[in-house]
């Protein structure tokens, strides 16, 4: 579960305002959104659109990656069978209008489909079964503000995992996973991690979970800080 502690240490433009801070906070909500609908239907073009030239994202099994290349393994994996779908449960946004920054939160689950393979399956006979890892999180969009064109763009994109589950495909047949199997990802993203390292990823261990507290509370220094105008570090590999 997450702390009952309000992980803030103050507030932005988040609800109400002027005209002009609710369609900034509505745009940057609308470009969020674009990753579950663009990527989840290879609509590479629009997007690529919702990210800064420059910009950089985050996944279990990507780590870091500039946005052209996470999109070249991700058209790469889906080459290979790769399926993964994003549902949206709910986006709001933060908003710095004095620095043209602004913070995107988007709810959502990441389903990825797997099967279990010959090797995985054989001792217990789910050989060839599917099956879905339910991963609920939530998007972070570091987005800035083109101060000539007036278009909002996502720097950066990185997660909070909160808590993830198997899901049989056929309502029984389930995956084993063993207790050392699993002790090697962060609670939050484990049975995800297990699941994607099975198909050859090398899993980002240092990404921020409810159970980790440091790496929580990192992450949300580094969203006031850029709200506030500074720099950020949110490239925490090899701590």
């Amino acid at each position: 579960m997450t702390s009952p502690l309000d992980p803030h240490s103050k507030t932005y433009s988040h609800i109400n305002g002027t005209v002009e801070e609710l369609l900034d906070r509505l745009a940057v909500a609308e470009l969020c959104k674009g990753w579950p609908v663009y990527r989840d239907a290879s609509e590479w073009k629009n997007y690529r659109s919702l990210f800064t030239k420059d910009a950089t994202v985050w996944t279990t099994w990507s780590g870091p990656r500039h946005v052209d290349d996470f999109i070249s393994i991700s058209k790469a994996g889906k080459d290979q069978g790769v399926f993964i779908m994003h549902r949206e449960c709910g986006t709001l946004a933060e908003l710095s209008s004095q620095h043209g920054r602004a913070v995107g939160k988007m709810k959502a689950t990441i389903t990825h489909r797997f099967t279990v393979s010959a090797a995985d399956g054989k001792a217990d006979g789910t050989a060839g079964a599917q099956f879905d890892v339910d991963c609920d999180c939530r998007f972070i969009f570091f987005c800035e503000k083109n101060s000539t064109t007036g278009e909002w763009k996502a720097r950066y994109v990185k997660l909070f995992y909160e808590k993830d589950k198997v899901v049989p495909v056929d309502g029984c047949t389930a995956p084993r996973f063993s207790k050392e199997e699993l002790d090697r990802y962060p609670d939050g993203y484990r049975y995800l991690g297990a699941a994607q390292a099975r198909l050859g990823y090398e899993i980002d261990l240092r990404l921020p979970t409810a159970r980790d507290l440091e790496l929580w509370d990192r992450m949300y220094g580094e969203i006031e800080n850029w709200l506030d105008g500074k720099d950020v570090q949110l490239f925490w590999e090899g701590e």
